[in-house]
């Protein structure tokens, strides 16, 4: 195969074979081009880079088709597992919030993944991306507001994505217990405890 270069992407591809900013796979991709466009046989190619010839085929063929900007990055390849249906990842996050299961505490991954009908890995997957460990919470109280969801999406809503010129104050209440405690001394005194004078 012949591959001409301009002087452009050859003083591109040089760069990079002498880059440490650039991968280890983007450097033997332009030294598989360049080596190509010197003229080199296959075979010698294939011995120095320690490559094989489909992979040396490949980024020939890709420099072809788009040029150095082929060379950055490899095509990613479409996932075998079809995503799931957001309804199945509502009711997974649903019945983790507030639900359990009948002779249980809490929900693991297999006895969910057994009532709603996926697989275990799907749950986990579920949990993971949105930071839930039912198996270490102890109690988790839910508002019985009908409400409750739309209103914890708009909170939520305004610290990920506030709008323009927004001030968002978050105000955390505390009983009046807690707020006793931390203004005046406890009566009678507690062990451990001295008064601050």
């Amino acid at each position: 195969m012949k591959l001409t270069l301009s002087e452009e992407d050859r003083a591109t591809l040089e760069r990079w074979v002498r880059s440490r900013a650039v991968t280890e796979k983007q450097r033997l991709r332009a030294r598989m081009v360049l080596m190509t466009a010197d003229g080199y046989p296959t075979k010698v190619i294939l011995d120095t880079l320690k490559t094989s010839g489909p992979t040396l085929n490949l980024w020939r063929r890709r420099y072809q088709e788009a040029g150095v900007e082929g060379l950055k990055k490899g095509k990613t390849r479409p996932s075998r597992v079809p995503p799931l249906p957001v309804e199945k990842v509502r009711e997974v996050l649903t019945l983790t919030l507030t639900g359990k299961p009948a002779a249980a505490t809490h929900w693991s991954c297999r006895t969910l993944a057994q009532q709603v009908g996926i697989s275990r890995m799907a749950v986990h997957r579920i949990w993971r991306e949105h930071r839930l460990k039912p198996h270490q919470v102890k109690g988790f109280k839910v508002s019985n507001d009908s409400q409750f969801e739309a209103k914890l999406r708009d909170v939520i809503g305004l610290y990920l994505d506030p709008p323009e010129k927004a001030i968002v104050f978050s105000v955390d209440e505390k009983s009046q217990i807690q707020a006793l405690d931390r203004t005046q001394p406890g009566l009678p005194m507690k062990p451990g405890k001295r008064t601050v004078r």
